[in-house]
């Protein structure tokens, strides 16, 4: 048998509280294979982030009370990148790499992917009704449609 080595894994992350599991998980399996750690996070539309209530996470609070018309991309990015920073700090760990992209969740992950040689991608899967996943698609599903690597996926319905 041969024994294939894990140099990087690619952790996607979303504002859903159940992140932190999917970034724990994660960072605990690439510790494990002693391999480098990289967390992404993609935007999507502005008003998905207005429509939604966060609850602080891993030190990140969330976007507070914007209005529509104050997300724009620059906004969202430099969210985005202070919410990596502070899983990067959940994670005790400072070298973690982290990368932000806009567009579709799951064309992004995977591109992403492959574009820094991952050899694992770890992400969490929601649990949604029937209706929600006919209507929204599932990202984590056609993310394992795309990927070309080995995926880990986290489940993190809330009990």
């Amino acid at each position: 048998m041969k024994l294939i080595k894990m140099n990087k894994v690619l952790i996607a992350l979303d504002y859903n509280p159940t992140a932190q599991k999917v970034a724990d998980v994660g960072f605990s399996i690439a510790k494990a294979m002693g391999a480098e750690c990289v967390l992404i996070h993609v935007l999507t539309s502005p008003i998905l982030y207005t429509s939604m209530n966060y609850d602080p996470i891993m030190g990140f609070s969330g976007f507070g009370s914007f209005d529509n018309y104050q997300l724009d991309a620059e906004l969202l990015s430099k969210n985005a990148r202070n919410y990596l920073d502070e899983v990067k700090n959940h994670l005790g760990n400072s070298n973690i790499k982290t990368i932000v992209k806009e567009g579709d969740i799951a064309h992004q992950i995977i591109e992403t992917a492959n574009s820094i040689n991952a050899d694992l991608i770890v992400m969490g899967t929601h649990s949604h009704q029937w209706l929600e996943k006919i209507l929204l698609g599932s990202t984590t599903e056609s993310s394992i449609e795309m990927a070309r690597i080995p995926m880990v996926i986290v489940p993190t319905q809330k009990e």
